[in-house]
């Protein structure tokens, strides 16, 4: 057995998973909406402005992470934002959890 012909099988699983599709029908929904689309983009900046901020200070902006939840705080408000977030937090939670499991069977010579 290849192992690319295991990895492209696994890919085509993940696009057919339940998770994958929910994810992918949130992200379509949220583009048709321009306006929700752009307080997405703005709370997309936030929230990676606050990660780079923490990677390279140690430490939290304080004020950009306030920024940050406020923007959250407001689209979670939003049917189609929050559905948005529940399945890309779905999704993730799956792409992580493989990630997991081939870490996991390679540990011995990662380390």
């Amino acid at each position: 057995m290849n192992i690319y012909d295991t990895a492209n099988r696994l890919a085509q699983e993940i696009k057919q998973s339940e998770e994958y599709n929910n994810y992918k029908m949130a992200k379509q929904a949220l583009n048709l909406n321009t306006e929700l689309k752009e307080k997405m983009a703005k709370f997309e900046k936030a929230r990676y402005e606050a990660q780079i901020t923490a990677m390279q200070t140690g430490k939290q902006d304080e004020q950009k992470i306030k920024e940050m939840q406020d923007l959250y705080t407001e689209l979670i408000e939003i049917d189609d934002a929050r559905k948005f977030f529940d399945a890309e937090t779905k999704f993730n939670v799956v792409i992580a959890d493989i990630n997991k499991i081939i870490g996991e069977s390679i540990r011995d010579v990662m380390q």
